[in-house]
């Protein structure tokens, strides 16, 4: 494919921006080369400034769940264009946004509107220490929960892929109060609680990682993941920006049966603009400001468009319950890359769960960070450009999932799967 229009751009954002990006993961830094600068999406579809068409299962990197420009939202936007773009103070699509999480999450009570999940992520941990009056919060390797000091530790999404997961800038101090433990792993769970059990303000957790690839945690780790926390008087915070709404309407806790104390959301609430939200059990959520001391606030928070979007998104999902369908075009993409590796003597693992996939270039099961970390990146990289060359848009790192859509259909499942199995019979052939 011509990429002369992307390397034009991204040669002068190089000269406007650190690396010529917003954000480290659109650097291609994982899979090498140069980021594809694209123009528009329509439907599952992404076309980048040279007029190439790619299949997308990045969509935004989880947030268009609908597909790209999907009518319902673009409709809701314009609507609330008309009205204007920031207030800076209460609407009425702030309730009713608020009001469908509220009925949606099992464990909502109440809710507070904020701008990324990073945003959501670092309120949520200061919520539960002022809750608590306790210092210290428990992550998991491999969980990535935004670029929040404490919590930018052991962390995976970019910080995996550049190999910075201790990111200069963080310092000693904000580090300290921060319990890294082993993903899907009681035992050491356990064996923290018993020794600082006192201390421990909060336990956050992916329950379905997406930044270390796509990983579920398993029944026994979500059992002692709330009873632990119970028994010990911490808060147990479910990291849902990317589960939330994608791998069910009512997230990932829904699917499992269980009520965290505080869940995180961002992503698909926002239906592809800048949205995040906190929100629990009412007694705790009654201690931010201003009903209670814990302070945090945002000026564009809850604003117009952003909720515009994501009630409409949520009201489709809601309407439609495409998750089933969803499951099922997911299944076929699974099963479909994992014989096509299988064909060609690559080995390969699917961690996968709902609408959610990352396919690993290792041979045995990932359930952690160990064993996410010994995949074969390099082989990564040339599955990735592979499949871009055949106008196929994979997430840019080994640790990252893909994403599917309601836009998608089984014509695209189906040509993703013969691309993936013709660059498999070439991996194939270079590896022998």
């Amino acid at each position: 494919m011509n990429h002369t229009e992307s390397h034009r751009i991204f040669t002068r954002a190089k000269e406007l921006m650190p690396g010529g990006v917003n954000s480290p993961a659109r650097a291609f830094g994982a899979v090498g080369g140069e980021p594809i600068v694209f123009d528009r999406g329509e439907g599952a579809y992404l076309f980048d400034v040279d007029g190439n068409r790619y299949i997308d299962y990045v969509g935004s990197w989880g947030p268009m769940i609908l597909g790209h420009r999907h009518p319902d939202v673009v409709s809701a936007l314009e609507d609330a264009l008309a009205r204007g773009t920031s207030f800076g103070a209460p609407t009425e699509a702030e309730n009713e946004l608020t009001a469908m999480i509220v009925e949606a999450v099992p464990s909502v009570e109440k809710v507070r509107l904020v701008n990324s999940g990073t945003e959501a992520t670092m309120s949520a941990i200061r919520l539960a220490r002022g809750y608590t009056g306790r210092d210290a919060i428990v992550k998991f390797a491999g969980n990535y929960h935004g670029h929040v000091d404490s919590l930018l530790v052991a962390a995976g999404s970019a910080a995996a892929t550049l190999g910075v997961p201790n990111s200069p800038g963080v310092t000693a101090g904000t580090a300290r109060d921060t319990i890294v433990l082993p993903y899907n792993d009681p035992g050491a769970l356990e064996d923290a609680f018993d020794k600082q059990g006192d201390k421990i303000a909060a336990v956050i957790v992916e329950p379905v990682a997406g930044n270390m690839g796509c990983v579920k945690a398993d029944a026994s780790f979500r059992s002692a993941l709330r009873s632990l926390t119970e028994k010990h008087g911490a808060l147990l915070i479910f990291d849902e920006v990317m589960s939330g709404f994608r791998v069910a309407y009512g997230g990932a806790q829904a699917v499992f049966g269980m009520k965290p104390d505080l869940t995180t959301l961002g992503k698909v609430i926002g239906g592809g603009l800048p949205v995040g939200a906190y929100g629990g059990r009412a007694d705790i959520m009654d201690h931010v400001l201003p009903a209670g001391k814990v302070f945090q606030a945002g000026t564009l928070s809850g604003n117009p468009l952003a909720t515009a979007a994501g009630i409409a998104t949520l009201k489709v999902l809601r309407d439609t319950n495409p998750y089933k369908r969803l499951e099922q075009l997911s299944t076929r993409l699974a099963v479909g890359l994992e014989e096509a590796a299988k064909r060609a003597g690559i080995a390969v693992s699917v961690g996968w769960f709902q609408a959610m996939m990352t396919l690993f270039f290792t041979g045995g099961p990932v359930t952690d960070w160990d064993a996410a970390s010994r995949c074969d990146t390099g082989v990564y990289g040339r599955y990735f450009w592979g499949l871009l060359d055949r106008g196929v848009y994979m997430p840019c790192s080994q640790f990252e999932a893909l994403f599917l859509s309601t836009a998608h259909t089984e014509v695209d499942i189906e040509a993703t799967v013969r691309a993936a199995e013709e660059v498999f019979g070439e991996l194939g052939k270079t590896s022998v």
